[in-house]
């Protein structure tokens, strides 16, 4: 069955200047404020755009990562996914790292980090963000 997430944002006044709130309509979790001065400088308590990719990317290719180790035989037993999106005020954004650590019984080095490669070209969100470069260090715990 497909489904349709819905977030929307209402922004008031110039870009330098002014602000915004983002709300998170299909979970409901809660509205988060977003600024220029979040996205460009410090983020004191604000969310931004990158961020948000941040968030789905990292969420996206632990679900991929998981399912296709599982598939493969060796489910994990945890992931921990961060992923570091870059933005240059006038260029955008200028990359995404992601860095996974797993505990995977019966697997080694070599094949998490094969697996995890898979995932980064496969998750949905990379996909979407295919015209970003991406690039990926993937180790055991």
């Amino acid at each position: 069955m497909a489904t349709t997430r819905t977030a929307h944002t209402v922004w008031n006044g110039n870009l330098i200047e002014g602000n915004g709130v983002v709300a998170f309509d299909s979970s409901g979790i809660g509205d988060q404020p977003v600024t220029w001065a979040s996205r460009a400088e410090q983020a004191n308590g604000r969310t931004s755009p990158e961020e948000l990719i941040a968030a789905a990317h990292s969420s996206c290719f632990s679900m991929a990562l998981s399912h296709a180790l599982t598939g493969a035989g060796t489910p994990p037993t945890r992931l921990e996914t961060k992923a570091d999106v870059g933005f240059q005020p006038g260029e955008g954004i200028t990359g995404i790292h992601l860095t996974v650590r797993g505990e995977v019984p019966g697997l080694d080095a070599q094949g998490f980090a094969s697996a995890a490669e898979d995932a980064k070209k496969n998750c949905p969100v990379s996909q979407a963000l295919a015209g970003t470069t991406i690039t990926l260090t993937a180790e055991l715990a």
